[in-house]
């Protein structure tokens, strides 16, 4: 099988249909389909069902996707060895993470990375929670993971890295004393990610643990949305530090929580050899962790 027909297929799967991989490749329909002939017929066996809006995956084909991605990561992984052994990195990066931690500690990250290694291209993935983000690291679709917490797994290794910590955020001109108790918090009106979010998981564990339930007011996926909803005085929102200071700069008020609301922060991947381009962001990301002062990661009075 050439590296080039097992692009392609992968390119149909995370595409949906023929046409979209050839858009993506940059080549032409008839090429793909030319391609996924040669490799059906290499392995004596369909790879898709041809639907009417796209394709769906035979049981061969769900079973070279990831056979498929770890061929390709591998291939890449031999090209980028050898760019680094001429001090030349180069090659790409891909990362999942939980919107949440982008901001912080993601993107200085990312900004530090890309200023030692400027040929390093690197795409970000959005995952909706934790076990998208596992799914996506586990299945190969990416090579690193960022996540709040994960327990260990087969196949995968977790790394404690630090502590995220969250404020309150509240509408301009609202009267506190700088620190705000989690049961304040919870008599507030809030605006809050859907349930089943790490972020609103977080909010539901911190008032669950003093015996209250949160009354969200605003319910919106859409997390850009969060502080102006907070600017126009929908509700207060617990959002990161980091987003916290963006909130102030924007008018919001910001409070400290009594006791501090925080979660631990974990690098992800596969338990196996990584890229020389993930391999120098991990050793990045376990350096800054040593370096910065973890905030508390406590998410209630008794620091559980």
């Amino acid at each position: 099988m050439e590296l080039r027909r097992l692009a392609v297929f992968l390119a149909i799967v995370d595409e949906g249909s023929f046409s979209g991989a050839a858009d993506g490749l940059g080549v032409s329909q008839p090429a793909v389909s030319q391609a996924i002939r040669v490799l059906e017929a290499e392995l004596g066996a369909p790879l898709f069902h041809r639907v009417a809006r796209g394709v769906r995956l035979t049981d061969a084909g769900e079973a070279l996707c990831l056979p498929a991605r770890l061929a390709l990561r591998d291939a890449e992984a031999a090209r980028q060895a050898v760019d680094a052994v001429k001090g030349l990195l180069s090659g790409h990066l891909e990362l999942a993470c939980l919107p949440t931690l982008a901001i912080d500690p993601l993107a200085p990250l990312l900004g530090a990375f890309r200023a030692r290694h400027p040929a390093v291209s690197i795409t970000l993935l959005d995952p909706e929670d934790t076990a998208d983000v596992l799914d996506l690291v586990r299945t190969g679709r990416c090579e690193l993971g960022l996540v709040g917490d994960a327990a260990p797994m087969r196949g995968l290794a977790v790394t404690r890295l630090t502590s995220q910590s969250f404020r309150a955020v509240l509408a301009p001109g609202t009267a506190h004393a700088g620190v705000l108790t989690v049961d304040a918090l919870a008599g507030m009106p809030l605006v809050a990610p859907p349930r089943g979010s790490s972020s609103r998981d977080l909010l539901d564990e911190v008032l669950a643990l003093r015996g209250q339930a949160p009354t969200v007011v605003v319910e919106t996926a859409q997390r850009e949305a969060l502080l102006p909803l907070v600017l126009a005085g929908a509700g207060a929102a617990l959002v990161p530090s980091a987003l916290a200071d963006f909130a102030r700069r924007l008018g919001c008020e910001v409070a400290d929580l009594d006791p501090p609301v925080g979660r631990p922060v974990s690098l992800v991947r596969r338990d196996a050899v990584t890229t020389p381009a993930a391999s120098v962001f991990c050793d990045l990301a376990l350096a800054n962790a040593a370096e910065r002062v973890a905030p508390s990661a406590s998410v209630g009075a008794d620091g559980a």
